[in-house]
C-alpha cells in the first residue's frame, strides 16, 4: 500500500509539473483561409475559407440551446476542472494499445483543441491538451469558455459559431432558437458535414433525437419530448455550394474527404491557413474541363459526364471531373454505376494468372446458353457472332459469349478477388461490392456476370484499377494530396501509401497489347500510344445504353470517362442518337490524353509477354451447323429479323384469318399456348384462345404492384422506401421472395382479387400462391392497357413506375414478346416461367408487355405450359410473338 500510494504521489507530482510547464498561448489568431494548390506547388487552384462568422454573447444563446450542446457534447461542463479524468485515462490507454485516436474530450477539451492546437491523434497531443485545458480552466469562467466554444466551433455550410449556423441552417439569429433547433445544430459538431440533414438526413435525425433523450436524462426537458417533438424544417440550401464552383468545387470536396480521413478536421482546413499542395496537373485538368465541356455543350440537359485520370507512378490524381455546379453538389465521380465492358480486361488478366493465353478459342457465338442464368440466352452486343473466336478478338469486338465462357471456367471469384487486388473496394458504404445484392439470383456471392460489369464500381475506383494496368501490376492508392504544411511552414501531412506489386509485369503488358488492339479498331489517341476498353449498360430491353464508358491509359496516364444519367435512364444526344462506349466517352477519352500529353515525347506501351497457353476446349460448344473461320466475325441475326413483314397484306379479317390458320398449324407442333393483342393506335384486338385459363407464375407480379399501389392510393400516401425497393426487386429481378412480401402486404388472395376487378380483370383467381394463380392472355392485355389508359384507376405516378420497372428488367428478362418488337421500339414487360414437379418438370412460359413506339402502342401478352426446357418453350413464346406481328402488321 505504501509502495503504490508513492508512486500515485509521484504520478501526480509530475502531472502537477507537466501543466505548470505547459504555458497557454496568445489569443488564437482569427481563423484563415486554406489554399489548395496544383501539384506545382505554386500555381493556385483554389481557397477553402469563412464564409460566415458572427460572434455573440453568452445571453444572447437560449439556455435550451446550450443545454442541447451540453448534452450532446458534455453533461458534466460545470462540474469538472476542464478534463475529464476517466475519459481522458480511456482514451490514454486505448491510443496505446490499438493507436486508435479514441476522443473523450470535453467542451473546454475541445475548445483548447479548435484554437491552440492541430487534430493530429496522439498521446502527445492529447496531453498537451488536457494540460491546455486545466490552464483554460484557470484563466476563464465555465460561461466564459462555453461562449467561446460556441462563437468558435464549426458547423458545416460554411459557419463557423452558432449565430452563423442559425441562420444557415434556420433563416434566423440565434436568440430565437429553441430546444428543437438547438439539438439539430448540436448534432452537427460530431460530423459536420454528415450532420446536415441537407446530406444525410437519418444519420441527422438519428443524432438529434440522441440528443433531445439525453436532454430528457438531464431534466432539461420533460418526458417524452424526443418522441414528441416534431424534427425541425432546416433550409435545403447548401451555402457552400457557390463557395467554390465549377469541378474544382468537387476537388475540393475530395481533398477535405481524404484529409479528414487523415485526421486533419474540415474546421481545420476551413480556418486553419493551411497550404495544401494537391496532385492536379494545370494541364491535365484543363484538358478535362475543356474536353467535358466541349461534349457536353448543346446535349441534353439530363446528361451527366465524369473523368477521372490517375497517374499510375504514384497513385496520384492529374484531373477530375464529377460535374461542373460546385461544392457539395453531386459527385457522379464516386457514383457507382454498372461498368459494363470495361470490365471484360479485368477477366482476361485473371484467366492469364491462369495460363490461359489471350490468343486462345471460344465460341464466340450469339445467343448462347450458359448453365447458371436459369435458361435466359446471353446475346453479344448487335447479335455479333464469332463463332472460333481469339480472346483478343472477342475484346476487340466487346463479345460477351467467350468472356463469358470464360469467367465460368476460371471461377467469378477470382475476377473478382483481381478486381480487388486492382482497386475496386471492398465495401462501398456497408454494401460489399461485386456481389449479388438481397433480392438478386446469388446474395453475397459473385456470379459471373462479372464479366459483363454488372456490379457497380465508381468512374474514380475503376480509374484506379486502369491505373495500377498501366503500372505494369504495381498498384499505389488513388490519392488528391501531396503535401500540407501550416501557415508557418510545419509538416502536417504527406500520403503514407506505398506501391505494392499486385499483379504480374507480363500480365498486365499482355493486357495492354490487347486494349492497343481496341484503339486501332476505335480510333488513335493523337500523338500518343494508348490501350482502352469502351463499355455500355443497356437500357432495359432497348437499343440504348444507361452508362457509357471508356478506360485505359497512354504511358503515364491512365483515365476512365464516364457518360449517363443522375438517375438510370437511356441515354442519347441532341440528335436522338443512342450513346455508346465507343462514341461520346471515348471522343472525351481521346480528346483529353491528346491535350493532357501534348508536348510530352510519345512513351512505347510494353510488348507483349504471351503468358500461358492457348486453350479452345470451349469450342466443343460449338453447333455443326457455323462459320468456324478463326477469328471471323459477322453479323447475326438483329432484332425484329423473326418478323416477316410480307405476311401483312389485305383488310384486317384476312389478316386475322391468315394469323389464326397459322397458329393452328404451329400449335399441331408444339405444347400449348394462347395469345392477345390490343393494337391501341387502331383500337384492332385478337386472341387466339385468349379466354383460356393458364397457371400465371410470374407475370401475376404486374397485378401484385399494382394492387399495393392501389391500396396506396387509398390510404392518400406514397410507396415507402421499403415497398419501392421490394417492387423494384420482384418486377426488375423477377425476385419471388419481394413477391410474396408484396403479397402479403396485399392482403392476400381476395384483396388481390378486388384490387383485380377494379383493374378490369375478369378471369384472374387469386390462390393462396401468388405463382400459382390462374389468368388469361386476355387478361393479360386488359392489366396492360390499364397501366397505358388514362382512364385506369391507377394515377399516372403508379402507371408510370409500374411502366418504368417493366422497361428496365435485368438484361436476362427480356426475352419473350421483345420478339415482336424491332429496332427503336420501347419493351415494357414481364416474364413468368415455372416448371412443375407435378407436370414431370415440364415449363411454363409467359410474357406480357407493351411494345411502343414512334408508329407503335401494342399490348401483347403470350401464355403457355407444357414444355421440356425452358429454352424450347421461350422458343415457343417468341416465335408465336413474331407471328402476331408478322400476320397482323402492327
Amino acid at each position: 500500500m505504501t509502495v503504490l500510494l508513492a508512486v500515485a504521489l509521484a504520478l501526480a507530482a509530475a502531472g502537477f509539473g507537466y501543466v505548470a510547464s505547459v504555458t497557454l498561448p496568445p489569443e488564437p489568431s482569427p481563423p484563415q483561409a486554406s489554399v489548395l494548390y496544383y501539384r506545382d506547388g505554386r500555381t493556385v487552384l483554389a481557397r477553402i475559407g469563412l464564409t460566415d462568422r458572427t460572434d455573440v454573447t453568452l445571453d444572447r444563446i437560449p439556455v435550451p440551446v446550450r443545454q442541447a450542446f451540453l448534452a450532446a457534447e458534455d453533461r458534466d461542463f460545470y462540474d469538472h476542472l476542464g478534463v475529464s479524468v476517466r475519459g481522458l485515462a480511456r482514451a490514454l490507454w486505448t491510443n496505446i494499445v490499438d493507436d486508435s485516436g479514441q476522443g473523450a474530450s470535453t467542451i473546454t477539451q475541445q475548445y483548447v483543441r479548435n484554437a491552440y492546437l492541430t487534430q493530429e491523434r496522439t498521446v502527445s497531443r492529447k496531453a498537451r491538451e488536457a494540460a491546455l485545458a486545466l490552464r483554460v480552466e484557470h484563466r476563464y469562467s465555465k460561461d466564459e469558455i462555453l461562449e467561446r466554444y460556441l462563437n468558435t466551433i464549426y458547423f458545416g455550410r460554411g459557419a463557423y459559431g452558432i449565430e452563423a449556423a442559425a441562420r444557415a441552417y434556420f433563416g434566423m439569429s440565434v436568440d430565437r432558437l429553441d430546444a428543437a433547433r438547438g439539438a439539430v445544430l448540436a448534432a452537427m459538431i460530431k460530423d459536420p458535414s454528415r450532420g446536415d440533414p441537407a446530406v444525410d438526413a437519418t444519420w441527422a435525425k438519428n443524432r438529434w433525437t440522441w440528443i433531445l433523450r439525453a436532454m430528457v436524462e438531464q431534466g432539461w426537458l420533460p418526458r417524452g419530448a424526443a418522441e414528441q417533438t416534431p424534427y425541425p424544417a432546416v433550409s435545403p440550401e447548401n451555402v457552400t455550394a457557390s463557395a467554390i464552383s465549377g469541378p474544382v468545387g468537387l476537388i475540393a470536396d475530395r481533398v477535405e474527404d481524404e484529409l479528414l480521413k487523415a485526421g486533419i478536421s474540415r474546421q481545420q482546413v476551413r480556418s486553419g491557413g493551411l497550404h495544401i499542395t494537391t496532385t492536379i496537373d494545370v494541364a491535365a485538368q484543363a484538358a478535362a474541363t475543356g474536353g467535358v465541356g466541349a461534349a457536353l455543350r448543346g446535349q441534353p440537359e439530363q446528361l451527366r459526364a465524369a473523368l477521372v485520370a490517375v497517374d499510375p507512378a504514384d497513385g496520384g490524381v492529374r484531373a477530375y471531373y464529377g460535374g461542373d455546379r460546385g461544392r457539395g453538389y453531386f459527385d457522379d465521380a464516386i457514383a457507382a454505376r454498372p461498368p459494363a465492358s470495361t470490365f471484360k480486361p479485368l477477366v482476361l488478366a485473371a484467366a492469364e494468372e491462369r495460363d490461359i493465353n489471350f490468343q486462345s478459342v471460344y465460341n464466340g457465338t450469339s445467343p448462347r446458353l450458359f448453365p447458371d442464368r436459369d435458361g435466359a440466352p446471353l446475346y453479344n452486343k448487335d447479335n455479333l457472332q464469332c463463332p472460333v473466336c481469339p480472346l483478343d478478338t472477342a475484346m476487340v469486338h466487346s463479345l460477351n459469349t467467350p468472356f463469358y465462357a470464360l469467367t465460368e471456367q476460371i471461377g467469378a471469384d477470382a475476377v473478382r478477388d483481381l478486381a480487388h487486388r486492382l482497386g475496386v473496394p471492398r465495401t462501398y458504404g456497408d454494401q460489399r461490392t461485386l456481389v449479388d445484392v438481397k433480392g438478386e439470383p446469388a446474395p453475397g456471392r459473385t456470379r459471373a456476370d462479372i464479366a459483363l460489369g454488372r456490379y457497380p464500381v465508381t468512374p474514380a475506383d475503376l480509374a484506379g484499377v486502369y491505373a495500377t494496368l498501366a503500372g505494369g501490376g504495381v498498384r499505389t492508392d488513388r490519392h488528391f494530396v501531396q503535401r500540407v504544411t501550416t501557415v508557418n511552414g510545419t509538416f502536417l501531412h504527406a500520403p503514407a501509401g506505398k506501391p505494392r506489386r499486385v499483379l504480374s509485369r507480363d500480365v498486365a503488358a499482355d493486357v495492354g497489347t490487347v486494349l492497343a488492339k481496341v484503339v486501332e479498331h476505335d480510333g488513335r489517341v493523337p500523338g500518343q500510344q494508348a490501350a482502352a476498353k469502351t463499355g455500355s449498360q443497356q437500357w432495359g430491353d432497348t437499343d440504348d445504353s444507361s452508362d457509357a464508358w471508356t478506360a485505359g491509359w497512354s504511358p503515364g496516364l491512365a483515365v476512365v470517362t464516364w457518360v449517363g444519367r443522375d438517375k438510370p435512364g437511356p441515354i442519347r444526344d441532341r440528335t436522338g442518337k443512342a450513346i455508346n462506349g465507343d462514341g461520346m466517352p471515348y471522343r472525351i477519352f481521346q480528346r483529353f490524353l491528346g491535350d493532357a500529353l501534348r508536348g510530352q515525347p510519345p512513351r512505347a506501351m510494353a510488348g507483349p509477354a504471351m503468358v500461358g497457353n492457348r486453350v479452345g476446349d470451349d469450342l466443343k460448344t460449338l453447333g455443326p451447323d457455323v462459320k468456324k473461320g478463326r477469328g471471323l466475325v459477322y453479323a447475326g441475326p438483329q432484332r425484329g429479323a423473326k418478323v416477316d413483314r410480307s405476311k401483312a397484306v389485305g383488310s384486317w379479317s384476312r389478316r386475322v384469318s391468315r394469323l389464326t390458320a397459322a397458329l393452328d398449324e404451329y400449335a399441331a407442333t408444339v405444347p400449348e399456348f394462347t395469345v392477345s393483342v390490343v393494337d391501341r393506335r387502331t383500337g384492332h384486338r385478337y386472341d387466339y384462345h385468349g379466354d383460356r385459363k393458364l397457371e400465371a407464375a410470374s407475370v401475376i407480379k404486374v397485378e401484385l404492384l399494382a394492387a399495393l399501389l392501389l391500396r396506396a392510393q387509398d390510404e392518400h400516401r406514397q410507396l415507402t422506401a421499403k415497398e419501392r425497393s421490394r417492387a423494384t426487386k420482384m418486377i426488375r429481378a423477377s425476385d419471388n421472395t419481394t413477391a410474396k412480401q408484396i403479397y402479403e402486404a396485399v392482403g392476400g388472395p381476395a384483396p388481390l382479387r378486388d384490387a383485380l376487378r377494379r383493374l378490369g380483370l375478369d378471369d384472374t383467381d387469386p390462390a393462396a400462391s401468388s405463382g400459382l394463380s390462374k389468368t388469361t392472355a386476355n387478361d393479360q392485355t386488359r392489366m396492360m392497357a390499364a397501366l397505358a389508359g388514362a382512364d385506369s384507376p391507377l394515377t399516372t405516378g403508379s402507371r408510370d413506375l409500374i411502366l418504368g420497372l417493366m422497361s428496365s428488367v435485368n438484361a436476362d428478362q427480356t426475352w419473350g414478346v421483345s420478339a415482336a418488337s424491332v429496332s427503336g421500339e420501347q419493351v415494357s414487360l414481364k416474364n413468368g416461367w415455372l416448371a412443375r414437379s407435378t407436370e414431370n418438370n415440364r415449363w411454363i412460359i409467359n410474357s406480357t408487355g407493351r411494345i411502343s413506339g414512334e408508329k407503335t402502342d401494342v399490348l401483347l401478352s403470350v401464355l403457355s405450359h407444357g414444355h421440356r426446357s425452358q429454352r424450347g418453350g421461350i422458343d415457343v413464346a417468341e416465335h408465336v410473338a413474331a407471328l402476331t406481328r408478322s400476320y397482323l402488321g402492327w
